[in-house]
């Protein structure tokens, strides 16, 4: 049997901001729901975004512990989770009951359904770093990442003008952008977790970077076809 496909969606992407977030939602419904039709298995990791940041923000001046932090930022992410699985199981689509604690569980639940849908799992590790974990044990075919931008860029484009976009990069080279695999504060973020990086790096996963909100991007990009974004390969 052909692996899953792993796909973290940011939190980004299910802000109240964003237009016509409703109609998005239902559009990945659709996708995933063709993507199961065709005998495809996914595990969806969705991230914390703005329930997590405004949660954690609450909590900061009144708790001075990391984990703790992250702890409220992990129920964010199962909130998320449960959004998103309980929307999939009302259109019929076999989902895996619950939301998974932790990748091992998750990976188990992909071979006896065909979508398992988590948020985060323990202080420390990102939904990045989960995707990527759950990717590696349950060998997945793929594992994209989608993110509130288009590209991996090669410094932060929110504050340099001059940023560049780029198409293929390795592994090795993305960790050169993100950083030494050092857990950062609750409620940061960069484009990959430089924790998860090392992980892909460790076990040969090759990743791949799209924006999440442009539909057609995640659906070429389930069914392995081409589509705009970053390929990050192996390299040595």
């Amino acid at each position: 049997m052909e692996g899953p496909v792993i796909l973290a969606l940011g939190g980004s992407l299910l802000r109240p901001e964003m237009a016509e977030r409703h109609q998005w939602l239902e559009s990945v419904r659709d996708v995933i729901a063709n993507h199961v039709a065709n005998g495809g298995r996914i595990g969806l990791v969705i991230g914390g975004g703005a329930p997590a940041r405004e949660a954690i923000d609450l909590a900061k001046p009144i708790i001075d512990d990391v984990a703790a932090l992250d702890e409220i930022g992990i129920a964010a992410t199962r909130l998320n989770a449960t959004v998103v699985s309980q929307m999939l199981e009302s259109a019929g689509i076999d989902v895996c009951p619950g939301i998974p604690s932790d990748t091992n569980s998750a990976a188990r639940a992909l071979n006896a359904h065909a979508v398992v849908v988590m948020g985060g799992t323990r202080p420390g590790h990102t939904t990045d770093n989960v995707a990527i974990r759950l990717a590696i044990e349950s060998k997945a075919t793929r594992c994209l990442i989608a993110t509130n931008v288009s590209k991996v860029h090669d410094k932060d484009p929110s504050e340099h003008a001059d940023a560049r976009p780029i198409d293929y990069m390795t592994l090795q080279e993305l960790q050169k952008i993100v950083g030494p695999p050092i857990h950062g504060a609750a409620g940061t973020s960069a484009v990959i977790d430089p924790i998860g990086v090392q992980a892909a790096i460790d076990h040969s996963l090759a990743l791949a970077v799209l924006d999440g909100g442009q539909v057609d991007r995640l659906a070429a990009a389930l069914a392995g076809e081409s589509f705009h974004g970053t390929i990050i390969e192996v390299g040595e």
